[in-house]
């Protein structure tokens, strides 16, 4: 095994992904209660025992809701940029200072034989960040919650092997939603959740021939279904000149109640 992924959960009640390398286990985000983790993980033939760290990419709740009581059960050190401790502290409960782990956004972390680079995108929180994960060749990337992908944001998750990207909602649904407005404006805005459109028109710049899979990741339960997202993104590809045949369409869906499989890196 070189890198291998899977997403525990993805969406609007909660999001926690790992990854996994031969020597090392991350799990990025916490943001469904212990035992759901404790569950989901458990389905995929893991546990937290396994878990060598835990990187957050921001603090709302969807993100952190489990990850101070799974921190604690575990005796995991949690991995954060400071202004997003700032945030978070309060939320988590009581958090060691050996297992407060400080970053800088940009900065690259290493675990095991596992490269982790950090990378700031644009969202509503204090200072959010996304990840590429890279070993012996291969890349993952895991960017969502951003209100657009900026160009040093596609800059990091280009060409990845597999990628995890938002896409959180379908433009009608959400202006015809039950929705304040001044929410749909939050989540229209550049520091809000990208669309489907706007993730297939990222994708159109971010997919290489080396880009195998690509994740639909954080859809909205109220604004947004998986099929939808996939057709609007083919949709795009196709509008481009891009095709798929069948066995070699790249789309896969996330889910809100249930882990993706394994993916392995280097196969197809």
């Amino acid at each position: 095994m070189s890198l291998r992924f899977t997403v525990l959960a993805s969406g609007s009640t909660g999001n926690a992904t790992i990854v996994q390398s031969r020597d090392t286990t991350i799990m990025i985000d916490a943001g469904l209660s212990a035992k759901k983790l404790d569950e989901l993980m458990k389905q995929q033939g893991i546990s937290g025992h396994d878990v060598d760290a835990l990187l957050v990419t921001h603090e709302h709740s969807d993100h952190i809701k489990g990850l101070g009581a799974f921190a604690r059960k575990f005796d995991l050190p949690i991995y954060a940029n400071e202004p997003t401790w700032d945030a978070l502290e309060r939320h988590v409960g009581t958090i060691s200072q050996e297992k407060r782990m400080v970053f800088q956004s940009g900065e690259e972390l290493s675990f095991g034989s596992m490269r982790v680079h950090t990378f700031h995108i644009s969202h509503d929180a204090a200072e959010p960040i996304g990840y590429t994960f890279e070993q012996d060749g291969c890349k993952l990337g895991v960017a969502t919650d951003l209100g657009y992908v900026s160009e040093k944001v596609k800059g990091h998750i280009y060409d990845c092997d597999a990628l995890v990207l938002e896409s959180n909602h379908d433009t009608e649904m959400l202006r015809m939603g039950r929705y304040p407005w001044n929410i749909k404006r939050r989540i229209l805005s550049d520091i809000g959740h990208l669309s489907n459109v706007a993730a297939g028109e990222a994708l159109i710049e971010l997919m290489t021939d080396r880009t195998k899979r690509v994740y639909l990741a954080h859809l909205s339960q109220d604004h947004n279904q998986m099929d939808l997202a996939m057709l609007t993104v083919n949709s795009i590809f196709e509008n481009n000149g891009i095709f798929y045949k069948r066995e070699e369409f790249p789309l896969r869906p996330t889910f809100a109640d249930r882990p993706t499989p394994w993916d392995e890196l280097g196969r197809r």
